[in-house]
């Protein structure tokens, strides 16, 4: 729902009714991730998407229907595919979605208009919905933000305990998706599934050395949706007119900047770093920094040979072999690259793979899946800044 939340902001504004239809869980190769959204207003006119289009007219249907009255105001449909029946409503991708359907009215669910606003202004907040469990408690919500008492409720108050735990866990991480816990608030009883989602502010990219090749990772790091910071000690190459993609460009030498980030909290598990200076004066405290940080990626630009130097100045300067491991160099991914725009292709690959669980080959001919599972948390999480 959070996806979507500019246009349904704009709707609570409005005081204007509407129905959301979210993924709440998926199984196989589902084509959108829990979070993903479509929603329909009193007029018919439709914004987002759950599937990509396999199921999008009979979704559709169902929040017309909800919207006005004719089916309940709170549905879970579950969407998947059958051999049996090729031509029903379903997914050709042969996974399987379970669709949180509800009636919004934003006078009635302050909660729900909250979560939007806080998602539209980009302001950290996480709701959790119940969206599988018993009926009396189905899409009851609970916004929490980084600070301050949660807003509304998920029907008890253990339960709201737990879901506001939870929920804060999930917003600190930056991640949306189910959460099973049980009716009573704990881990037994009867079983409920949570969909919490996250609104965050985006995701950093650090980009160490204002050279052409930082102009073009810029251009494809904004493109991605991160907030693409450049930096760089050299005044005369460091400036905003080099690097026009970029949100901020800075003067300072890099290992000092980053750690001044980090103590200022503005490091999380979803930062990644992009090292481009291959000079060891720049380059070696940086990374010394970097590795130790609970960072998403730590990549270092420079040849095989600068690399093997590179790694014997880290291990001299006390790093462990488990953060040399984390150490992607030289950057980027094998596909060819040669001009700064195809070099930038190929660390941007490498970044989303290894963000999101991916393996870098070749889909055709492969065994493995087209969608995976992000992988978890950094390690390092909770290490303290340097």
């Amino acid at each position: 729902m959070l996806d979507i939340a500019d246009e349904l902001h704009r709707w609570c504004a409005d005081g204007r009714p509407f129905a959301v239809a979210t993924v709440a869980a998926t199984g196989g190769s589902a084509p959108r991730q829990p979070g993903a959204a479509l929603a329909v207003d009193g007029e018919g006119t439709a914004v987002g998407s759950v599937s990509g289009g396999c199921v999008e007219g009979a979704v559709y249907e169902l929040c017309r229907e909800v919207l006005a009255g004719d089916a309940p105001g709170t549905l879970l449909e579950r969407f998947g595919y059958s051999d049996d029946d090729a031509f029903a409503v379903g997914l050709s991708c042969g996974g399987e979605i379970d669709v949180l359907v509800q009636r919004i009215d934003p006078a009635a669910r302050p909660e729900l208009a909250g979560a939007l606003a806080a998602a539209a202004f980009r302001e950290p907040a996480a709701v959790a919905r119940i969206a599988a469990g018993p009926a009396r408690l189905l899409g009851r919500a609970l916004l929490v933000r980084r600070q301050g008492r949660p807003e509304g409720s998920l029907g008890d108050p253990l339960l709201d305990r737990t879901g506001a735990g939870e929920a804060r866990a999930m917003l600190a991480a930056g991640r949306t998706g189910p959460v099973r816990i049980g009716a009573d608030g704990g881990r037994c009883g009867v079983p409920v599934t949570l969909l919490v989602e996250s609104s965050v502010p985006p995701p950093r990219m650090l980009v160490f050395g204002a050279i052409d090749f930082a102009a073009a990772l810029a251009r494809v790091g904004t493109f991605l949706g991160y907030r693409v910071t450049v930096c760089d000690a050299r005044p005369v190459f460091a400036t905003g007119r080099r690097f026009p993609e970029a949100d901020e460009v800075v003067v300072d030498w890099p290992h000092r900047y980053l750690g001044a980030e980090a103590r200022a909290g503005r490091i999380d598990p979803r930062t990644v770093v992009c090292v481009l200076t291959h000079d060891p004066r720049f380059d070696v405290p940086l990374l010394e920094r970097a590795l130790r940080l609970p960072v998403a990626y730590v990549g270092a630009m420079g040849s095989r040979r600068t690399h093997v130097q590179r790694l014997d100045r880290l291990r001299e300067a006390g790093l462990a072999a488990s953060d040399l491991a984390r150490l992607r160099s030289p950057i980027g991914l094998d596909l060819g690259a040669r001009t700064p725009e195809e070099t930038a292709l190929s660390i941007a690959a490498e970044i989303v793979a290894a963000r999101g669980g991916g393996t870098g080959l070749p889909l055709t001919g492969a065994a493995t899946p087209i969608h995976h599972d992000p992988p978890p948390a950094s390690p390092r999480a909770g290490v303290p800044a340097v």
